[in-house]
């Protein structure tokens, strides 16, 4: 997968799916003698790691189970270790994580993060049985830029193009991060300088993930500053 993309931008590329649920429902919450959490802190998300054992080793298992299975890999090809709220598969092409955390803004609720990280092969990606394991989970990529980019230049950059190409761009006073959009592209881009992140309304496969980003990266080439993003 990183092997079509310019490796002296990209560092490292991600795979994002996010969920969760009210921590009251999870098969370790003891009605009458468990209290929800009202903060997200070190000692409620290490609560959240105890009662979410059930949830989070059904997951990991039947995840652990898909990729033996339909990628035929073998007992030295893949691992699994679940300790407390994370779970880290680690194949011989690929990891995954899954990682339980309160929400701080709501602590009565949990987040699932689960990410794809440290993709060896971008033909894999596109393998319909890759796919099947992998189908609905993912709504966002994470880029890593080896070498940062200055979130002021990439708004100046598209104000300037007045629209041209599709592109639209917003940012709050501060310009820590900016949000570009591309018409015709159900996704947008958050620029922080260090990442950029393709957030997707549909969650999907990988595939099906890079071929917006496709879309997107086609949109960024109408500028030579933009283009040097991806």
């Amino acid at each position: 997968m990183t092997g079509e993309l310019p490796s002296s931008i990209i560092a490292g590329i991600s795979f994002i799916g996010r969920g969760g649920g009210q921590v009251k429902a999870l098969g370790g919450f003891k009605k009458g003698h468990h209290t929800v959490p009202d903060a997200a802190n070190a000692v409620t998300n290490a609560f959240l790691g105890k009662i979410c054992g059930p949830e989070l080793a059904e997951q990991a298992e039947k995840l652990f189970q898909d990729v033996r299975s339909r990628l035929g890999y073998k007992r030295k090809d893949v691992a699994l270790n679940v300790t407390g709220a994370l779970a880290v598969l680690t194949a011989k092409d690929f990891t995954v994580e899954i990682f339980y955390a309160l929400e701080e803004s709501a602590p009565g609720r949990y987040g699932i993060t689960t990410t794809l990280r440290d993709l060896q092969d971008g033909d894999l990606a596109q393998r319909e049985e890759f796919a099947a394991v992998f189908a609905g989970k993912f709504t966002e990529i994470s880029f890593a830029l080896k070498k940062g980019a200055r979130v002021e230049a990439i708004i100046d950059v598209i104000e300037a193009l007045e629209g041209e190409g599709g592109l639209a761009v917003s940012y709050p006073s501060d310009c820590r991060e900016c949000v570009i959009r591309v018409e015709g592209v159900d996704a947008v881009v958050r620029c922080s300088g260090g990442t950029l992140e393709m957030v997707f309304s549909r969650a999907g496969a990988p595939h099906e993930l890079m071929a917006g980003f496709a879309a997107m990266r086609g949109a960024f080439a109408v500028n030579r500053v933009l283009a040097g993003l991806l």
